[in-house]
């Protein structure tokens, strides 16, 4: 591949015109359907001159608010093509966020689902801008909304000269932050081209694998398997979710798998149906884990399961895609850590006042390199908490906000995070969002949301929560209505009823004492 086609993220799909062999291959496994690079250049093609058609131009936000399936894989290359920035959306994210979401990053398209349109169909009537609205799957009755499949079809395949450079914007991920609201994260093509090629070349791939992804491309983690298969020309399986491990396994052995990544939920549901009926995948070489630390005794049980593969432990953040990498060869020799700097970057750690740390003390992690974010959009004040003034003039790094320690060797041990996001299922939650959607709901008068060790999902939403006089709502009650406000990810796994919450001298609630508390009642799922 020329030095021209790895400079915006898109060029990777442009460049497959260049290798006619590479037409034909299978780039993307959808639903158990095969598309070729040539399907996936042609279409990515047509929709980006759709869009340009309809007035998206260089630096336009385009939602995609869509499942994992053909239409979104699409939609990503045709949005880049345009000149646009992605701004992908989970789709179990309820209405009122996506309003926010929406307004706050000024998106010009949205790019959906049909089977979602009782989410997004109410915004359309109250929001008075020029929205173009695309959607896959069935139509809703509503104005103004254009069929996928028609769009792509009567479009030509006509490539729209947006002028992109690689300073441009290419992503804007919307991430959960502790103040309640979620913020965009802005990364440009330069530093997501350098976070794939940092990633494939740390991982070792090439070409001939095959990826996996069960993980929503909403996630980074997920998007960046589809950004890394076409980086390669190599072939994505790409399954909606992990929710039918029989028909994934089925697909894995069919298009042969080699590089399963996951988070500690997906391997522990995987040790669990392997304890029932053993599993064994020799096929897959590669196995990478992130969002939270695998034990190193389930480390050495998935052996047994992935006998041939190469086992990754990472740690990364949104705000900088990944941090640090441990060589599988080491998983026995360095116990807990999370491993080096990726390549092409440094990370040190300082103590809060900017002094460096010894090795073996704790320290906040801070990261140099092409991968970190521009800042946060619309958020300065934000953007100046993360990002800071480096030893370099004009240089700023990346304050991740994350204790750990170093050993003399540079390799990362990680400690505990500054603020209280909890990281569960892979995902990151804001104990403030989930507390002003529970205050919401009638009968609720207090409400304080706290991470908890969870061995299946990393960390646990517990809510404690004190009812209004009168009210007799259970814990199942009280999780029904949350599951129609927020994503399944927020929804506590726990509920504590308590008659009061406790306060620190200030009158704030005491989180701390909480969790020290013996339980009285706790209703689980």
């Amino acid at each position: 591949m020329s030095q021209r086609a790895t400079r915006l993220l898109h060029d990777a799909l442009l460049a497959s015109a260049d290798f006619p062999e590479r037409a034909h291959k299978p780039a993307v496994v959808t639903e158990g359907i095969v598309h070729t690079y040539g399907e996936l250049l042609d279409s990515a093609q047509r929709l980006a001159s759709a869009l340009a058609d309809r007035g998206v131009v260089r630096g336009d936000r385009v939602a995609l608010y869509m499942d994992n399936t053909w239409p979104c894989v699409v939609s990503v290359y045709a949005v880049l093509m345009a000149g646009a920035v992605i701004l992908p959306v989970n789709p179990q994210t309820k209405s009122a966020k996506l309003d926010f979401i929406l307004e706050d990053s000024g998106a010009r398209a949205l790019i959906t689902d049909g089977h979602i349109a009782h989410e997004f169909l109410p915004l359309l009537d109250r929001r008075h801008d020029a929205l173009i609205v695309i959607c896959s799957g069935a139509l809703p009755d509503a104005r103004a909304i254009e069929s996928f499949d028609e769009v792509v079809r009567n479009a030509p395949m006509r490539p729209p000269c947006a002028g992109t450079i690689p300073l441009d914007l290419a992503a804007l991920i919307y991430t959960s932050g502790s103040t309640g609201q979620p913020k965009g994260v802005m990364q440009t093509h330069q530093s997501m081209v350098f976070a794939v090629g940092s990633l494939v070349e740390y991982l070792r791939l090439g070409s001939d694998d095959c990826l996996l992804c069960v993980l929503p491309l909403s996630f980074d983690y997920g998007l960046y398997q589809l950004l890394m298969a076409v980086h390669l020309g190599a072939t994505l399986v790409l399954e909606r979710s992990f929710t039918f491990p029989a028909k994934v396994f089925a697909r894995m052995r069919e298009f042969g798998v080699t590089v399963f990544p996951g988070v500690p939920t997906i391997f522990s549901m995987l040790l669990s149906m392997h304890r029932r009926e053993p599993l064994r995948f020799e096929q897959v070489t590669r196995m990478t884990n992130t969002a939270a630390a695998l034990a190193d005794a389930t480390t050495v049980q998935l052996r047994e399961i992935f006998p041939h593969a190469l086992i990754y432990k990472m740690y990364g953040l949104t705000e900088c895609k990944r941090v640090s990498y441990l060589e599988p060869e080491l998983l026995d020799a360095k116990p807990g850590s999370v491993g080096k700097a990726i390549p092409g970057t440094e990370i040190f750690l300082l103590t809060a006042d900017g002094q460096p740390v010894p090795a073996g003390e704790t320290g906040i992690l801070h990261v140099r390199g092409p991968h970190v974010m521009l800042g946060y959009w619309n958020r300065p004040d934000l953007s100046a908490r993360m990002l800071r003034p480096s030893r370099l003039p004009g240089e700023r790094v990346l304050c991740t906000q994350d204790y750990f320690r170093m050993d003399d060797e540079g390799y990362l041990y990680f400690v505990g995070r500054s603020d209280d996001i909890i990281k569960s299922r892979g995902e990151k939650v804001s104990p403030v969002e989930v507390e002003n959607a529970m205050l919401v709901l009638d009968g609720i008068r207090e409400v304080a949301v706290v991470g908890v060790p969870d061995e299946l999902l990393g960390q646990a939403v517990r809510a404690y929560v004190a009812l209004q006089p009168g009210c007799a709502m259970s814990g199942g009650q009280i999780r029904a209505k949350c599951m129609a406000l927020m994503e399944t990810f927020m929804v506590p796994q726990q509920i504590v009823l308590c008659a009061e919450l406790p306060r620190t001298a200030n009158g704030k609630v005491d989180k701390r004492a909480l969790l020290e508390t013996a339980i009285v009642e706790l209703e689980r799922p």
